[in-house]
């Protein structure tokens, strides 16, 4: 599960504050090797490269599944409702250790049992602005005992749903979710898999 060794620096848990450290995104070729690094924020464009990402769903002990709604301040698809949360694997970082970052930096959360469900998952996507996601985007699944509290500048809010409950709002209303979402659940769906297990 890792692109490369073990990221050294520990990320504290930055929950309702601005993000002031850099990200660094990984660039990759057709054929999935690293070719190079990219700002974050530099790199998600009209024009995205190829890179590689993460996304990740989180349920709870009672089998619900954590949704967020991405903050209005999001560069891609602001206040549209997603899978708990996405992101980006630094150079040298562990994708476990990269889920665990993000889930503590977006959604004040530790997450426990990660699993990788979904290694190849790969997506490119326009948002209205005309920006592109570009991804390869292995989609993990995990489990949290905790009470979000989420930070300003990533999510809006946030909901407990039945995995039921969430398929039919993707399919009812597809405008109001992340394209990702859709295609994640869909393909969980075509090989026997659930959000929730």
């Amino acid at each position: 599960m890792r692109h490369g060794g073990r990221f050294l620096a520990h990320w504290p848990n930055l929950s309702g504050q601005m993000n002031t450290f850099p990200e660094t995104v990984v660039l990759l070729a057709e054929d999935r090797t690293p070719v190079g690094t990219a700002d974050k924020f530099a790199v998600h464009t009209d024009h995205t490269p190829l890179h590689l990402a993460f996304s990740c769903h989180v349920r709870n002990t009672d089998g619900q599944v954590l949704v967020t709604r991405r903050a209005l301040s999001k560069k891609t698809w602001p206040g549209v409702w997603t899978n708990t949360f996405c992101g980006h694997p630094g150079p040298d970082e562990a994708f476990e250790d990269a889920v665990a970052r993000r889930a503590s930096r977006e959604l004040g959360i530790t997450v426990r049992d990660v699993e990788l469900v979904l290694p190849d998952f790969r997506y490119r996507a326009v948002d209205a602005s005309g920006i592109v996601e570009n991804e390869v985007c292995p989609v993990f699944r995990a489990v949290t005992d905790d009470v979000p509290a989420p930070a300003d500048d990533e999510v809006a809010e946030y909901a407990w749903v039945s995995e039921d409950d969430l398929r039919a709002s993707v399919a009812g209303a597809p405008f109001a979710w992340s394209p990702w979402l859709g295609w994640q659940l869909a393909e969980l769906e075509q090989q026997g898999l659930r959000v929730t297990r």
